[in-house]
């Protein structure tokens, strides 16, 4: 299959106001957030990109614009990967919802967290890995399975795909962190998926890219390693 590439958003203005944002409208980049999608292009220098799917929100649709206007590439939106829908919560400070005892819901138990008029952050996973899954199996019958493609989402979002990556329960998500900019890197296979980078704020990806497997191997293969990878990137 397919390589992915998890992005999420630059630095927001809500990001450092104490405000739950989700899914308010036109909330955009702040200055470091505009600094961090313009340091992408250089961040991704080695790595061709097949397609950019993204969140419909104004910050991801900033983050990845320099990005497209370097490739000539067109971003497909695809709103099962939008932000969470926080409901009654959106747009409130984060230092009364510590109060509410939904909070340590969200913190302990995040499978049974149902936001008041807004959704379950396990309905959100769902939406989101079938997303990333259908998007993963559609490129990689276009293009092959060397293809190297990017989402553009949001740090509860990324974390939900991540944690089903890893095989964990989503009450094990918040040991997840995906700060803004980050990126990660899984690469899906017929039997289990690849975590090759979480949360890295680095500028060389290059090695992220598969080649083209040599003679006689497995396209593809879901087989790990024995004793850890060698680190060759004709592996799979």
């Amino acid at each position: 299959m397919a390589t992915v590439i998890l992005l999420r958003h630059g630095r927001s203005t809500a990001n450092g106001s104490g405000v739950l944002a989700g899914r308010t409208p036109k909330v955009g980049l702040d200055e470091t957030g505009r600094d961090q999608a313009g340091a992408l292009c250089r961040r991704l220098a080695g790595v061709p990109l097949a397609e950019v799917v993204s969140s419909p929100l104004l910050r991801c649709k900033q983050t990845v614009a320099p990005l497209l206007a370097e490739r000539g590439l067109t971003r497909t939106v695809d709103p099962r990967l939008s932000e969470v829908d926080y409901g009654e919560w959106t747009g409130r400070e984060l230092k009364t919802l510590v109060k509410e005892p939904l909070w340590r819901v969200v913190q302990a138990h995040p499978s049974a967290a149902v936001f008041p008029g807004g959704e379950g952050l396990a309905g959100m996973q769902a939406r989101a890995v079938t997303a990333i899954r259908e998007h993963d199996a559609r490129i990689t019958a276009e293009y092959g399975e060397e293809a190297v493609w990017l989402i553009c989402s949001h740090g509860d979002v990324l974390k939900a795909i991540l944690a089903d990556a890893l095989g964990q329960h989503l009450d094990s998500f918040q040991r997840i962190v995906v700060d803004p900019a980050s990126v990660s890197v899984v690469r899906y296979t017929e039997t289990r998926p690849f975590v090759v980078r979480m949360n890295d704020h680095g500028g060389d990806f290059a090695g992220i890219v598969p080649e083209k497997p040599k003679r006689g191997r497995k396209k593809g293969s879901s087989d790990a390693e024995i004793g850890g990878s060698t680190g060759q990137r004709d592996r799979v």
